[in-house]
Formats: structure tokens, C-alpha cells, sequence
């Protein structure tokens, strides 16, 4: 027996990284998972990892910036799993430079992926929220950063994104506490994933990601000091960055609401 018995998750961005681990985690208690990644093959790749370890998940495709991505993705839940208990906002990426070269297409592009999509997505899933009450409690886990807490140089864009989370966290669980719903928010600092991997030194790593490429990657010397400057010495894992989303969806969180838990080893 799980958990997370009888749930159904909606994780987006969970083809990859944080958000896989987040999908594995919660499959593993027991929650049926809507599996979103931008593209079909790592989101089907973890829909068959679940199912093939004795779970139950189904893939949504695609961006969650588009119009049509909130309801699509919250009608996968209820038409697949026939019902909507958790909700992991999990999907984005950075598009680094400092202020005085980043453009007007920079800053939106990062603002609708981490602020905006979170906010239609959850507008998409009151509705059937408020019309279906549970006598158990609901699950929001918004992802922010440490740079939405304090800064980061390059990062005008991303930081106030993830401090747009934290509004928006704050506020839903205001709203969303006569529903029995928790709202609130884990603060990543370094957690190692192919966004932050050391790059070997040979030019620039980019991905593509809506039609552009966006670097990636750090410098060994971030990473070292990351080693150095941390309390456990170390980055954290894929693995331990969903441990505490997992956590904050358990019945055990059920007075926890309007938090953003800071998971950074300590670092700050």
C-alpha cells in the first residue's frame, strides 16, 4: 500500500530531471501520474518506466506555454484517471544574460513558462476542484528557486518569475483552503541536472527548447564552489529534489499550506 493510494497527479515538465523524479516518486506510492514533457519520447519513456515497475500513467505532449495546454492537460487527468488530487508545477528552464543585453522576448519567455503557465494551469483545475470536494485533502507543489528568494546576477528574468511563485502560492492557499487544498512551494538551490551539468570546456551546451537555443550547463569552477561553499559538500540530486515535492503531497502536510520550503542542503 502506498501513500499516495487512489491519487491522481498531474507533474509537468516530468519527461526529465526534477520532474521525472517527482513522476517516479509519486507512481511509486501509488498516484496515478499525467506524465507532460515537451517532446513525445522522454514523456513516453517515463510512461512506460511506471507502468512497467506496476503503475499508472499516461502522457500529455507539449508546451505548457500554449493557450490550450491548461485544460488539455487537466482533462487528461480526469478522462484518463477520473479524478485531479495533485498538482506539480514543475516545467521551465533559464534564459541567463544581465539586464542591460536581456530582451523584451527573453524576459517573456521566461516569465510565461514559470509564472504564467502554473497560473492557467491551476485557473484550469478549480472548476472541477470546487464541484468534486474530497474529505481528504488536494496537493498544489509550485517549483521555485533560491534565486526567486535572493537574487541571482543574469537572472532578472528567472528571479522574479519564481517570486511571482511565491505570490501566487501564498494567494491560492488563501483561496483554495475552503476546498481543502494545500498550496505551496519548494525553493531549489543547485540541484544537478543536465540544465546544470559542468560543461567540458568546448564551447557552449544549448538545447532547443521552443524553437530556440538556450545554453546550459555551469563551469567545473561553479560546481566546485558549490562543493566547497555547501554544508554537505555536494550539489543536490534529481532524487532528493523530489523527495521534498513527495513530501508536501502526503496527508502527513495537511496543516502545511502558503510555505515555500528552501531545499538547498542549507546553504543559505
Amino acid at each position: 500500500m502506498g501513500t499516495l493510494d487512489g491519487k491522481v497527479a498531474l507533474v509537468s515538465g516530468s519527461g526529465r530531471g526534477i520532474g521525472r523524479e517527482v513522476a517516479l516518486k509519486l507512481a511509486a506510492e501509488g498516484a496515478a501520474v499525467v506524465i507532460n514533457d515537451l517532446d513525445k519520447e522522454p514523456a513516453e519513456e517515463t510512461v512506460a518506466d511506471i507502468v512497467a515497475a506496476g503503475g499508472k500513467a499516461v502522457a500529455c505532449v507539449g508546451s505548457v506555454v500554449d493557450e490550450d495546454f491548461a485544460e488539455r492537460f487537466v482533462n487528461t487527468a480526469i478522462e484518463s484517471f477520473d479524478g485531479l488530487d495533485i498538482i506539480v508545477n514543475n516545467a521551465g528552464y533559464t534564459w541567463d544574460t544581465v539586464i542591460q543585453k536581456m530582451t523584451d522576448e527573453q524576459w517573456d519567455a521566461i516569465l510565461d513558462v514559470h509564472l504564467k503557465a502554473p497560473f492557467r494551469i491551476l485557473r484550469a483545475a478549480q472548476p472541477y476542484i470546487k464541484a468534486n470536494p474530497t474529505d481528504y485533502h488536494r496537493k498544489v507543489v509550485n517549483v521555485s528557486s533560491v534565486s526567486g528568494l535572493y537574487g541571482n546576477p543574469g537572472q532578472a528574468n528567472y528571479s522574479a518569475a519564481k517570486a511571482g511563485v511565491t505570490g501566487l502560492t501564498k494567494t491560492l492557499a488563501k483561496e483554495w483552503g475552503r476546498y481543502k487544498v494545500n498550496v505551496n512551494a519548494v525553493a531549489y538551490g543547485f540541484i544537478l541536472t543536465r540544465m546544470t551539468e559542468a560543461n567540458a570546456g568546448e564551447g557552449d551546451t544549448t538545447v532547443e527548447i521552443e524553437g530556440r537555443q538556450i545554453k546550459v550547463g555551469v563551469s567545473q569552477a561553479v560546481i566546485d564552489r558549490v562543493k566547497t561553499s555547501n554544508p554537505f559538500g555536494r550539489p543536490g540530486t534529481p532524487a532528493e529534489a523530489a523527495g521534498a515535492i513527495y513530501l508536501l503531497c502526503t496527508q502527513e502536510s495537511n496543516y502545511i499550506s502558503a510555505q515555500v520550503v528552501t531545499v538547498d542542503g542549507g546553504a543559505r
